[in-house]
Parts: C-alpha cells; sequence; structure tokens
C-alpha cells in the first residue's frame, strides 16, 4: 500500500508527463507543497536548492518496488513512471487542482528556469547552493547572502530529533548557524529515516554543518528500558554524572574544544525534553568547566 505522499509523487510525474530529472521533481515538487497547508514534504536548502531527503528516500523505495525508473544520462539523473496508474485520481480534490496548476504556471520552463524561480522567490533554499553564482546575476546573489544566518556568539546548543522530520531537524540548525554537530548517543542508529549515523552524517555534510560521533558520552540502551517517570531519569543521570562523565571527562573535554574552534556547537539524542536526555547533564558539565565563553541555549 502506497503512502499519500508517494502518490503525490507519482501523480507529480505523471502530470508532467512521466518523466523528470531529480531536480526538477524536487523544485516543482517544492512549488506545489507551498501550496498545501498541511505540507506532505519539508525542505531544506542543499547543493542545488530546495531539496527533500524524505522525497529522495520514497523515490528509491519506489524504485524498488518497481513503480519508477531512475536513470543516468549523460550525467544527469531522471526520474520515470514505470507503472502507468492514473495517480492523480488518487489525491484529494485540493492537491489534484494544486498540481494541475503547477503545470499550468510551470511546466513549460526549463530546468534552469525553474531553478532560478524558485531561488528568486525563496532565497532562503539558495543559501547551501553550489549553482546559484551560474545562474544568479551579482544583485540577486546579494539577496541570497543576506538570508544567510551568521552569528559571532560561540554558543552550545542542545537538539533532540524526538517527533521531528529530518528537514525540520536540520533547518533549526542552520537558522542558528551551527557549526558542529555532536552526537552524544551510544549507538547512532534510529528506525525513524535520516538520524541514523551515515544518514545524519550526510545530510549534515551538505548543508556545511561538521558531524561528530561521540559514543563514549552515551548511555547503553538496557539502562532506560524501564524509565516511568521523571524521577527514574533523575536517578539515571544521577547515576550518568558520577560514573560515565567523570570516567570520560577526556571526550568532555574533546566536545569543550570544538566548542573553542568552531564557537556554535549542538549536542543531540533522540529524546525533545532535554530533562529526560542525558544530553542535559553533558551540557551542565561543559557549563561547569573552567574559564568558558560560551553560553547554552535549548532547541
Amino acid at each position: 500500500m502506497l503512502y499519500y505522499r508517494r502518490k503525490i509523487l507519482l501523480a507529480l510525474l505523471e502530470v508532467l508527463g512521466g518523466k523528470l530529472t531529480a531536480k526538477q521533481l524536487q523544485k516543482y515538487l517544492f512549488l506545489f507543497t507551498r501550496q498545501q497547508s498541511v505540507k506532505s514534504f519539508d525542505f531544506v536548502p542543499y547543493y542545488y536548492g530546495c531539496f527533500s531527503f524524505q522525497a529522495n528516500q520514497d523515490i528509491a523505495t519506489m524504485e524498488k518496488y518497481g513503480y519508477l525508473q531512475i536513470a543516468e544520462q549523460n550525467e544527469i539523473r531522471f526520474i520515470q513512471l514505470k507503472q502507468q496508474g492514473q495517480y492523480l485520481q488518487y489525491l484529494n480534490m485540493f492537491d489534484q487542482e494544486a498540481l494541475r496548476e503547477i503545470k499550468t504556471r510551470f511546466g513549460n520552463m526549463s530546468q534552469d528556469e525553474l531553478i532560478r524561480y524558485t531561488y528568486l522567490k525563496y532565497p532562503y533554499y539558495a543559501t547551501k547552493s553550489t549553482i546559484a553564482v551560474t545562474l544568479l546575476t551579482k544583485d540577486e546573489l546579494t539577496k541570497i547572502e543576506q538570508q544567510k544566518r551568521h552569528y559571532h556568539e560561540p554558543r552550545l546548543f542542545t537538539i533532540g530529533y524526538e517527533g521531528s522530520s529530518l528537514e525540520k531537524y536540520m533547518n533549526c540548525l542552520i537558522i542558528n548557524d551551527v557549526h558542529v554537530l555532536c552526537d552524544v548517543r551510544k549507538n547512532a542508529y534510529s528506525q525513524k529515516y535520516g538520524f541514523s549515523k551515515s544518514q545524519l552524517q550526510k545530510a549534515c555534510e551538505g548543508v556545511g554543518i561538521k558531524y561528530a560521533h561521540i559514543p563514549q558520552l552515551g548511555i547503553e540502551s538496557d539502562k532506560r528500558q524501564d524509565l516511568r517517570s521523571q524521577q527514574d531519569y533523575d536517578l539515571l543521570f544521577d547515576e550518568y554524572e558520577r560514573t560515565t562523565l567523570k570516567t570520560n571527562r577526556e571526550s568532555l573535554l574533546y566536545i569543550r574544544n570544538i566548542i573553542d574552534s568552531d564557537k556554535r556547537v549542538a549536542l543531540t539524542c533522540f529524546e525533545k525534553d532535554p530533562e529526560q536526555c542525558h544530553r542535559s547533564r553533558v551540557a551542565k558539565a561543559l557549563m561547569s568547566l573552567s574559564d568558558i565563553n560560551y553560553t547554552l541555549q535549548l532547541l
């Protein structure tokens, strides 16, 4: 059974002729979601502008199950419908109309014209582009540059990914000008798409953020199985401070060195509530070190 968001991808391809470049598909999908009150996909600024990790993963999954074909031609990646299915009829009437409007307004644009339009209309999503310089004028590039967030104050952040898409999570890091993400999970694996080590590291690198996994500061998963109240969490983290944090002081000082060199660093783990995550105790320890010049902010 297809998720609704995957039906959108198939219907978009269907409406726009059955075959698009990967860049075109991402741009058309982005413009489509601008018309949704509850967006089916989130996006980040990436190498070629607006990009959805989830859509990219969905495309790979649907190729696996025979709905799509992905092919390289002259170093250009194409996405093509493999099964015809009149997919548009499976969408609600509002999304059907939105896709038809996308075809009417943008269907005759070349790839470069489409990219230029999204860069100028939504400049934040062009801030990580490697091709903007070839598509935009000097004045237009200045407007893109003005969208970039640059902060000079050294700061330690903490952030959990519970309940967040990878795109929303990455955007939070970007708008706070985080330079390094320190993953303090013992085992950097997640059943949630995008948050296993290799996926998260690749996403970070794609938006210019360094990634460091520091498993020495993690907590064994079996110690977290029977946590039912905040008191249970507090007892576990008190023990964590007495043991793991003390025996792994070098790892703590390693993060301190990263803050000193890169200025804006985020600690990450799963839990949304920092009081139910050991990263709060890592942050507390870092804030207790001598001669610090950084402040703490919870994301």
